[in-house]
Parts: structure tokens; C-alpha cells; sequence
């Protein structure tokens, strides 16, 4: 254990100017400052947090559901930590478990008790035990709660505990402004115990209700929630679906200054009594929007969703060309040491398409949508303000994604382009996160899919974990993927470049590959991948790939050609 810190007058001096973007009601704002203290304090008292390594060019973090793999008789969760430590071993320093709370809806994103583990995936011994061998980014799902969670009961039930827990918008409110991610209503209407009626809040869907963060209370609640998973020995907390929290009527009611104090209190609060868990928002959003959850670099996210690099990459194999890619990654902001960026390709959603506006055309967007489509997948639309509609999601596997309709029954192939597409994803500033389905191989799941209606089932089968051991020496497709990626992370652990905050350089070798030099000096390495389908004549002096051991000089790429250059 660490060191225990006491609540001291820092704290409460570091709280002042951010519970004031909350309120300028004075006995509010020190009611605020009062509960926040005393959620803290109680953290401290029951023995604050285990120690958090820092994030070097070792980590690689692993995205999965709690019982993405299973086995009969056993708690999926011990299950996920068996089959990792057979498999990966220490490959994947940290583990982002998608919600592993009760739920009734989403697949976890509509929680019903924030402070239980689902029984159905074990207990929070089960997660202590996978937190021996690595960190634990566990999802902080703070914008809303299910339906049937006790707070919002017991807000119906009109319990004090919980009054003004939950949003019920006055009639003057005015939410013409508001930003949906849906099309449902933004309120619902939900009966009281003694038959009355009354509307909430409601961003994601009548089972997923908006918290009240304005309310002193729900924010002390919210606070005592993020604090207990760190107690449990989460190193890592993604605030899901953030951006939403603080409502203000005439507003987007999105990325609200309420929304980034909110972040920065829960980072003061952090770094003053659990130095090192780090505070990731998911806020899949355009650039600009997202990377204002950096605050100054120091006093909010340490990390933010790198969501542009998804369709972008897979912009880059279905072109040919990696020129919008190394355009983009050419002008990143520089983040300095205290920040950095959580790069994916997959997740368990989709990819998301709202990131790449302004980078890729309407038309190329549309040429991802066609892709997902003949990939069996699904893309969905959103309304502009002038009656158009724009690529909203790709719902796809996204290894079927990179490979066309004659590709695909190829294992090699899938294998090969698998490992281009993660060679970037592991080369790019920042720390690395691969979704399970991805690491293994998976293929997409389109019975599921189309069984539940859920679009995004199509990348969320639940896989058998003997089976997958087997598949992964018998089965062409999970052999060579897993393979190609374990090749990559065992190399990359053992050179500093890829240090998340190591400088990049984007390199402009043409617009075949796309090739970027990590670090700086004797320890640099030079990243090149063909994005073509045509090899890529790359001139040089000789020079070790790092991949293969091999001496390199001026070579012929091939496509999905990787090397990792650095100098003999």
C-alpha cells in the first residue's frame, strides 16, 4: 500500500475555483466543497489506494466485457485472467473491463448498483485477483444509471436521500439546442409508487436516466462511486459517455464548462490522495471537442480516446493511401509528459465516424460505409441541420473490415493486413488498447447480430475460452493474427521509442506507406507500413529491423510490408 495522505487545506484550496464554474451560490458551493471533502476523507480512512505503475512502453491495455470468454462452471472473470495468463502472459500489462456491474440494458452501460460486481461474472475478489499481474481500467458509467438502479427508485419514491438525484427539465427549459446521440426522446415519462407521473432526463433511451450532477448530493454519491474503484484497485477510470453530464437550459447541453470542473475535481481529488490512477474520457466526438478533456495537459483527462485513428486506418487500406493519415497524425498536438493519447482500432462498439469529419470526405466516409456493408456489417446515419445525413457508425468486425469480399476467405491474408493495421496502432504516440475479439482473432458475429437486432452484437460474441485456446494452434485465422500482434508487443516492450510520451515524427516517404520515426537519437525506430496493394520502393542505408533481426537497406515493401528500422 501506499502511503495514506491527509485531507488538507491543498485540497480544498484546488476545489475552490472549480466548485465555482458550478455555482456562484456561496452555501452551495461550500456545501459542495464540504461533500467532496468528506468523500475523500472517508476514502482515506478505509486505506486509500494500492500503488499504480506509470505507463512506459510496456503497456499495452486489453478491451473486453467482463465474460467475453467463458468456461462452464467457473466465474468469467476468473476465466479472463486463466486464459490471459495461458496466453498473453505479461503482453497486456492493463485490462479495460467494460462495465462489470448489475445491469438491464446495453450490454453494462445501464448500471443498477455501481458498487456490486455482477454475479454472474464473479466478485470483486475475482477482479483483486486479475489485478495482481495487471492494472485495471474499470468504467465509471457517471452520465446515467438503469431504470431499476436503487437511486432512481428511490428518487420516485420521492426517499430525501435521493431527492434531486435526477433531471426533471422546468417547462421553460429550453432544449432546442441540446446534441443527441439518439433519435428516442430526450425525456421519459416514468410512474411514481402513488400513480403520478413525472419526466427525467433521458440522453441514451428510457432505461438509461441522467443523473442530476448539479445537485450537491448526486455529486457526492458520484464521487464515493469513482473513489470505491479505486479502493477495489482500479488504476485506471474511463468516464463513459462524459461529455453529457452538466445540463444548462438554451445549451448543446455537451462539453459544458459544469462537465470539464466536474473532470478536474475528480482529477485534484486524485492526485492528491491516489497519485497515479489515471482519468480516461470517453467522448467520441469530433477533435476538437475531445482533446478539451486535456484541460491544460495537467489538471484533467490523462488520457483521451484517440477516436480518429479507427476510421482512418481503415480509410488508409481500402485507398491505398495513407496521405490523410499521415496528414492528420502530422499535426497531433504536442501533449508533453503529463498527457497522452489511448490509441484503438476496435472496440465494443463501432467505429465511430464523427471523429474524421474534416478529414475525410463525404464520399470516403461513404466508401467505409459501402465496406462495412459487403463486410456484413452495418453503418449508421445521422441527421445534419440541413436535412442531410452523414456516416454515424460502422457496426463491423473490424479485421473483415480491412480485407475485401475475395480477401476475406484467406486467413493469411486477413492475418497479414491484421498485422499492418496493429503496426500502427502500436508505432503511435501514446499507449496502445486492442480489443479482445481483435488480439484473438475473432470473426464477426453476424448470427448475433442479427439475432438480437443490436447492431453492435456483431462484435461482442461470447467466446468459449477451451475452444479459443484450441483455436489459437488449430485454427488458421486466430493462429496467425495472435501470432503476428504477440510478435509485435514482445518487440515493442523492449525499446524505449515507444514510450507513450517518446517524440513522433511523421516521415513523408510517399503516399503507399505510412511511416513515422518514434524517439529520438540511438534509441529511435522508424515505423514503415504499406497501406497499397503495390509495392513500396523504400530508399536507405542499412539499418536493423527490429521485427525480424534483420540488416535492411533500400528495399521493395510488399503490401501490408511491416518493418520497425533503427539503426545497427
Amino acid at each position: 500500500m501506499t502511503s495514506v495522505p491527509t485531507i488538507n487545506g491543498d485540497l480544498s484550496k484546488n476545489l475552490e475555483p472549480l466548485i465555482a464554474v458550478l455555482t456562484d451560490d456561496t452555501a452551495q458551493a461550500a456545501n459542495i466543497r464540504e461533500r467532496l471533502l468528506a468523500a475523500t476523507a472517508r476514502f482515506v480512512a478505509q486505506g486509500g489506494a494500492p500503488a499504480s505503475a506509470s505507463m512506459t512502453e510496456r503497456t499495452a491495455y486489453l478491451i473486453t466485457y467482463g465474460d467475453s470468454i467463458r468456461r462452464p462452471d467457473q466465474a468469467p472473470l476468473a476465466t479472463l485472467r486463466h486464459t490471459l495468463d495461458a496466453t498473453v502472459g505479461p503482453l497486456i500489462s492493463d485490462v479495460h473491463l467494460l462495465p462489470i456491474f448489475p445491469w438491464t440494458s446495453d450490454d453494462g452501460f445501464a448500471v443498477t448498483d455501481y458498487h456490486q460486481v455482477d454475479p454472474a461474472l464473479g466478485d470483486w475478489d475475482d477482479v483483486t485477483a486479475l489485478a495482481q499481474n495487471r492494472g485495471i481500467a474499470l468504467d465509471f458509467v457517471a452520465n446515467h444509471m438503469s431504470s431499476e438502479a436503487g437511486w432512481f427508485r428511490g428518487w420516485l419514491e420521492r426517499d430525501p436521500e435521493y431527492a434531486d438525484f435526477f433531471v426533471t427539465p422546468a417547462d421553460d427549459f429550453d432544449t432546442s439546442q441540446v446534441v443527441r446521440p439518439r433519435t428516442s426522446p430526450l425525456t421519459h415519462r416514468y410512474e411514481r409508487p402513488d400513480g403520478s407521473i413525472v419526466r427525467a432526463w433521458s440522453t441514451f433511451g428510457r432505461d438509461q436516466v441522467d443523473v442530476n450532477a448539479a445537485n450537491p448530493a448526486t455529486l457526492e454519491a458520484l464521487t464515493d462511486v469513482l473513489l470505491a474503484y479505486v479502493a477495489q484497485g482500479a488504476t485506471t477510470i474511463r468516464l463513459d459517455a462524459i461529455g453529457y453530464l452538466w445540463k444548462e437550459s438554451g445549451t448543446s447541453c455537451i462539453h459544458l464548462p459544469g462537465t470539464h470542473a466536474i473532470v478536474k475535481i475528480w482529477r485534484a481529488i486524485l492526485d492528491h490522495v491516489a497519485p497515479g490512477v489515471k482519468l480516461l474520457t470517453e467522448t467520441n466526438v469530433p477533435h476538437p471537442d475531445n482533446i478539451s478533456y486535456f484541460g491544460d495537459l495537467t489538471d484533467e483527462a490523462h488520457m483521451v480516446y484517440q477516436f480518429a485513428l479507427p476510421p482512418l486506418v481503415l480509410h488508409s487500406f481500402l485507398s491505398g493511401s495513407a496521405s490523410r493519415l499521415s496528414e492528420w497524425s502530422r499535426h497531433l498536438e504536442d501533449l508533453g509528459e503529463h498527457a497522452t493519447w489511448f490509441n484503438f482500432l476496435a472496440s465494443h462498439d463501432g467505429v465511430g465516424m464523427r471523429p474524421s469529419r474534416g478529414i475525410l470526405t463525404a464520399e470516403e466516409q461513404e466508401a467505409l460505409a459501402d465496406r462495412a456493408h459487403s463486410s456484413g456489417g452495418r453503418a449508421s446515419y445521422a441527421a445534419e441541420p440541413d436535412g442531410s445525413q452523414s456516416v454515424y457508425e460502422l457496426n463491423v468486425n473490424y479485421l473483415d473490415a480491412l480485407v475485401d469480399d475475395n480477401e476475406r476467405q484467406d486467413d493469411a491474408v486477413v492475418a497479414s493486413r491484421a498485422r499492418a493495421a496493429h503496426a500502427i496502432l502500436l508505432a503511435q504516440i501514446g499507449v496502445p488498447a486492442i480489443y479482445v475479439h481483435s488480439l484473438f482473432g475473432s470473426r464477426a458475429d453476424i448470427a448475433g447480430m442479427v439475432e438480437s437486432g443490436v447492431n453492435r452484437r456483431i462484435n461482442r460474441e461470447k467466446l468459449d475460452a477451451d475452444a479459443l485456446v484450441s483455436g489459437l494452434e488449430h485454427d488458421a485465422r486466430r493462429r496467425g493474427v495472435f501470432e503476428a500482434l504477440s510478435h509485435m508487443l514482445t518487440v515493442r516492450r523492449r525499446h524505449a521509442a515507444f514510450a507513450p510520451t517518446s517524440p513522433q515524427e511523421v516521415l513523408d516517404w510517399g503516399s503507399q506507406v505510412y511511416a513515422i520515426r518514434r524517439g529520438s537519437g540511438a534509441e529511435a525506430v522508424t515505423v514503415v507500413v504499406n497501406v497499397s496493394r503495390t509495392p513500396a520502393r523504400i530508399e536507405g542505408r542499412d539499418r536493423i529491423d527490429v521485427l525480424t533481426g534483420d540488416s535492411v537497406g533500400s528495399i521493395d515493401l510488399q503490401p501490408d510490408g511491416v518493418v520497425w528500422l533503427k539503426e545497427g
